[in-house]
């Protein structure tokens, strides 16, 4: 216990340190100025915030969600704003083959991808609810919220290698902690944490220059959100257009997760260096030459 409090202790506190406040480069909006941006789920909300910083940013974006009235909206405001060009492709995620044909226009429209930014979800009637038996929403679920990111990563991968871009995954903390009357959700969030943090390590181990930053979010004041939460769900709501900005600034940054919560403790108790720790350690473990020859 002594040997604890003297050295092991002391040398934890330094990790954490350094691994919270280590000096990081900083944001600057030119860095999106003629980028090449996806926002999907930007019709409103926080991909409808994004899209209008991206704007303001002098950056190219296309954006896409469910109603084409809402989009064209978005992409006349953005033009408004100063986009380099501003494109709307309207359709539903739960169609893999639009996800996966929207990449491809989205690329021509804007002669390649730079930044590919994922933040759809499925519409409910009724997102807070005790799970009974409802498979087919937990089924439409991991569909739009997890499969359909795949699908549309999976597609822009070719052009964001190209470009050594950026995938940005809008998460949330009910993929990382357990909650209640949103089971379904919830689990679509775990699923984004598994598979793009699991190829991140394999970028990282093969070289590929395309980088995953992974975006958990508390509660934030969209509509939709508030709809959903009220009468049920009393927490602090963080406002949409702060927490779209530091969506960018993660992506641009290209860090690997970007939290944005009410709460100052949340990146603190969910930042998980532990993990890190067991991530790292374990890739001792595999044969290397798996990596290399893919």
């Amino acid at each position: 216990m002594a040997f604890m409090k003297k050295y092991l202790l002391p040398i934890l506190g330094i990790f954490l340190a350094y691994y919270y406040y280590s000096a990081k480069e900083e944001f600057r909006p030119e860095m999106l100025r003629g980028k090449r941006v996806i926002v999907t789920g930007a019709s409103k909300g926080i991909g409808r915030e994004m899209a209008y910083h991206l704007a303001r940013m002098g950056a190219h974006v296309v954006v896409t969600a469910r109603s084409e009235e809402a989009l064209k909206k978005v992409v006349s405001h953005c033009l408004e704003l100063g986009a380099s060009s501003a494109h709307y492709v309207a359709g539903t995620m739960e169609n893999m083959t639009f996800a996966e044909q929207f990449v491809a226009k989205a690329g021509k429209l804007m002669g390649g991808l730079d930044m590919l930014i994922l933040n759809h979800i499925t519409n409910t009637n009724n997102p807070m609810t005790v799970f009974i038996d409802d498979i087919d929403h937990v089924r439409k679920s991991m569909e739009v919220n997890f499969l359909s990111y795949v699908v549309l990563s999976g597609a822009a991968m070719p052009m964001l290698k190209q470009s050594n871009g950026s995938i940005v995954v809008v998460s949330s903390i009910a993929g990382k902690t357990a909650n209640p009357l949103i089971a379904a959700y919830s689990a679509s969030k775990f699923a984004l944490d598994g598979f793009f943090s699991s190829i991140r390590v394999e970028y990282a181990v093969t070289n590929v220059n395309v980088s995953i930053t992974l975006c958990i979010l508390g509660l934030i004041d969209t509509e939709t959100a508030m709809t959903g939460t009220a009468g049920i769900y009393n927490a602090e709501a963080s406002p949409k257009e702060e927490c779209a900005l530091e969506i960018i600034k993660g992506g641009a940054l290209r860090q690997k997760e970007v939290y944005y919560d009410s709460s100052v403790l949340t990146p603190f108790l969910l930042g998980n260096p532990g993990r890190k720790i067991m991530e790292f350690l374990s890739l001792r473990n595999y044969n290397m030459e798996i990596f290399i020859n893919n």
